[in-house]
């Protein structure tokens, strides 16, 4: 986590739990100070943005196992099990109970006493009292926080961290503002790992504004704050407020240490945001940037990531050549640094294998794929689970363009299980069921692909999720598995919800959302409700005629639908006739290949 003041050669911890020999009845004076970390050369992506949430928020530190040392014992056989109230009273119990906290964490007695003795610190630190005694506070309730978000008690350590920010005042000196910095902080993170991607970014947000008070806006540790903080948006899909929030940190570190490695992350980080906003140019001067620095630091594995992201830009944009150059690049130091079977190796390889299939070239494709899997079944020691996951997901979804349905969902399942017991891969879990979901669909087994998007919707629902694009076109899919089941007025519902996401998102003329809407007509007229059938899709068609022209033979089933509605109505579509529709009317049709993909009622995908 970022630092607000600390010496270079501090413990990375944001909450320091020492084992000393101090005096028990000594009163710490501030929470340790947050170190400014080295900062990663490699950006988080936003898919596994919640990976890295779920493992460095300071809520989850590991406790260390084993057997404790005779001193902690020893110390602790000092405390009785059940302490009178009025012992509260004494002023030097809580410094002393939270000596022995951190020494029972430390020890590996189990984090239940350790809890007990920091709740009893700090409940006996505000009985004492004194606004010279609300850093003791705030430093008891941080401890208390990080066990019980150790223990999954994420409630818990949210009203402790509430309770020991607002024991701070930033206004009262630097020991002040770093107690608040740090318990901002770690409320964010601990907001994230249970999937409140706003309330986090709120948090972090004020710790940002706290430590550019107590730094000034120009300090490097604020540049560190300000990615962490970047790296949060990019997770909750806000590229506009990621972005500037980049541009700050690289116009820092620009700065203070051009041609640093800080420099490289920034500017991966940065191509990593103008690649979601669709800018695959501005990407790849960022990477050419990113890999020149790189490489005058001799960081090669970094720069054979660097060139899996050249690679993949080259794609978005046509360059199928460039983009299979840029990947044997990278493949080539990759096996040379890391090793044939290692999971970066095998993901260059699933790269390969998905731009062969685009391509054409099913053959090779297949091939890689197969390369890919070897190696994924015999992962290296202290490889990820979530790495492992993301190939999977990448090869699940060549297999299934390439009609090999029942593959794929071996993989899925596969990799769902490898994330059984992995916290805060809630966002990773969804889209793995998403996509189940649709396979399900496809090979007509309506159940479980209704069950597998109900699943990934309530994951999705409670989080910022549930304002993009892709939550919308899910619960269009969901609808569709719903009216497979004959349950056609909860089809309604997931489509009127899906319209109303999708046309705030995207707006109402993009094709996901005329496609929802058309949907929903078909549904009204399943229910009688012919009226606002008809409306509706007259509507959708005017849109698209509007955007495709009305000769355009896509538009055929939705004007035959619509003159069916209204002939049932008793009315006629009141449209200008294009005089050219006549004449290219005989040869779309010839020139059209129809595809069914639903009931007679139309419905789209």
């Amino acid at each position: 986590m970022p630092g607000l003041v600390a010496p270079p050669e501090a413990t990375p911890l944001r909450i320091d739990i020492p084992v000393d020999d101090q005096d028990p009845a000594s009163v710490p004076k501030a929470p340790s100070p947050v170190p400014k970390k080295t900062p990663s050369t490699t950006p988080t992506s936003s898919r596994a943005r919640s990976d890295e949430r779920g493992s460095s928020s300071a809520g989850k530190r590991r406790m260390p196992l084993g057997r404790p040392n005779s001193a902690a014992a020893a110390t602790t056989d000092l405390v009785p099990a059940t302490m009178d109230e009025t012992a509260l009273d004494n002023p030097d119990l809580g410094p002393f109970l939270l000596k022995l906290a951190r020494r029972s964490i430390a020890s590996g007695e189990g984090p239940s006493k350790a809890l007990e003795y920091a709740l009893r610190a700090s409940q006996s630190i505000e009985r004492c009292g004194g606004d010279e005694r609300q850093l003791e506070l705030a430093m008891s309730l941080h401890v208390a926080a990080a066990i019980y978000s150790g223990m999954g008690q994420h409630e818990e350590a949210v009203e402790a961290l509430e309770r020991a920010v607002g024991a701070t005042d930033p206004e009262r000196g630097p020991d002040h503002a770093l107690a608040a910095f740090s318990g901002y902080m770690q409320l964010g993170d601990t907001h994230a790992v249970a999937g409140r991607m706003e309330q986090s970014i709120a948090c972090y947000t004020k710790g940002l504004q706290i430590q550019m008070d107590a730094l000034g806006e120009a300090d490097t540790r604020v540049a560190e704050t300000c990615r962490y903080l970047a790296e949060a948006h990019v997770q909750a899909m806000q590229f506009d407020e990621a972005e500037k929030l980049c541009y700050k940190t690289l116009e820092i570190h620009q700065h203070s240490a051009p041609g640093s490695l800080e420099e490289a992350a920034d500017r991966r980080l940065m191509a990593l945001i103008c690649e979601a906003k669709g800018d695959h140019e501005a990407v790849l001067d960022h990477l050419v940037l990113a890999s020149m620095i790189l490489i005058s630091h001799a960081q090669d594995v970094d720069v054979a990531a660097v060139d899996v992201g050249i690679g993949d830009s080259h794609v978005a944009l046509g360059r199928f050549d460039e983009a299979i150059f840029s990947y044997q690049k990278a493949l080539t130091i990759l096996k040379s640094t890391k090793g044939e079977n290692h999971q970066s190796v095998a993901s260059v390889v699933v790269r390969l294998a998905g731009l062969y299939f685009k391509t054409g070239k099913l053959r090779e494709s297949k091939s890689y794929c197969e390369n890919a899997l070897k190696i994924y079944a015999k992962p290296l020691r202290g490889s990820s689970n979530e790495d492992l996951v993301g190939g999977m997901m990448e090869i699940a979804a060549i297999y299934e363009a390439m009609s090999d349905p029942e593959e794929a969902l071996k993989l899925l399942l596969k990799a769902l299980k490898l994330l059984e017991d992995s916290p805060g891969q809630w966002r990773t879990v969804a889209g793995i069921e998403a996509q189940m979901g649709v396979i399900y669909y496809m090979v007509g087994q309506y159940n479980e692909a209704k069950s597998s998007f109900e699943s990934s919707v309530s994951k999705l629902r409670t989080s910022t999720e549930r304002k993009s694009a892709f939550f919308g076109v899910l619960l269009n899919q969901m609808g569709l598995a719903s009216l497979q089941l004959f349950k056609v007025d909860e089809a309604a519902t997931l489509f009127e919800e899906a319209r109303a996401v999708l046309e705030k998102e995207c707006g109402t003329s993009h094709k996901d959302t005329l496609g929802v809407c058309s949907n929903l007509s078909a549904t009204y007229d399943a229910m009688g409700r012919v009226e606002e059938a008809i409306d509706l899709l007259g509507n959708v068609l005017k849109l698209r005629e509007e955007k495709l022209g009305t000769a355009n033979p896509d538009l055929d089933d939705e004007k035959k639908r619509l003159a069916e509605l209204l002939k049932e109505a008793g009315r006629s579509r009141n449209k200008k006739q294009n005089p050219l529709e006549n004449l290219l009317v005989t040869n779309s049709q010839r020139a059209k290949e129809v595809r069914k993909k639903w009931s007679a009622f139309g419905f789209k995908g």
